[in-house]
């Protein structure tokens, strides 16, 4: 196992380029779901040896479920798949996303609060059917919240700030990842996609950061 330095406490993780692979692997593009469950599982691994802390997944965006009802179906089951596989696992497990919506996988609604699984070793967050500004929007529905600031009140409350982010696929973008949690976080991109995980991605991104000048504005 490689040493570093100084490591991230939360790293969040875009997967991308899931449907892309899938094409020019000769598949249909939702073919490319549920080969991104196999990577997430070495990442998860990779950074509970490390002693990260927290991880944050994307899975799927209310924003994706505009695409075809095919490919909206496979990503649903790839996230149900992996939740339900991570549940076998040691982590403290929070899925977060819009339950009031029927695109929420019901299977998931248990692990809308934080679960305790196995030896808790790490905090893992799975963004399903989630919007940033259903997240932000939350601030104003729950009056019970009070006083209490922006990061206390919206509905990704018990996520942590993000030190850094990595994303597959090359695209240069946040795509509405936890923009409160994201305000500080270092972005690195890969131009691999996301099935073509290696253990190396992990390594090459924490290389990166090592060199990086934390500080938070000040």
């Amino acid at each position: 196992m490689r040493t570093f330095q100084r490591l991230p406490q939360h790293i969040g993780i875009i997967p991308d380029g899931n449907r892309r692979w899938a094409q020019s692997n000769g598949l249909q593009k939702q073919d490319g779901y549920s080969h991104g469950i196999k990577p997430g599982f070495e990442l998860y691994r990779q950074c509970v040896e490390l002693g990260i802390k927290e991880i944050t997944f994307y899975g799927f965006t209310q924003d994706n479920t505009k695409r075809p009802s095919v490919q909206t179906q496979a990503f649903q089951k790839a996230c149900v798949d992996a939740v339900l596989e991570l549940s076998q696992c040691d982590a403290n497990l929070l899925v977060i996303g819009n339950t009031d919506s029927p695109l929420f996988p019901s299977e998931l609604v248990p692990y809308t609060k934080r679960v305790t699984l196995g030896q808790g070793l790490i905090n893992v967050n799975f963004l399903v059917n989630y919007g940033w500004e259903w997240d932000l929007n939350h601030c104003w529905e729950d009056c019970s919240l009070g006083n209490k600031k922006l990061s206390q009140r919206i509905a990704s409350s018990d996520i942590s700030r993000i030190d850094l982010i990595i994303r597959w696929g090359d695209r240069r973008r946040l795509s509405g990842f936890l923009p409160v949690q994201s305000i500080y976080a270092d972005f690195y991109v890969l131009d691999k996609m996301w099935p073509d995980f290696s253990p190396d991605d992990l390594y090459q991104a924490l290389d990166w950061y090592q060199n990086q000048d934390v500080t938070l504005g000040g």
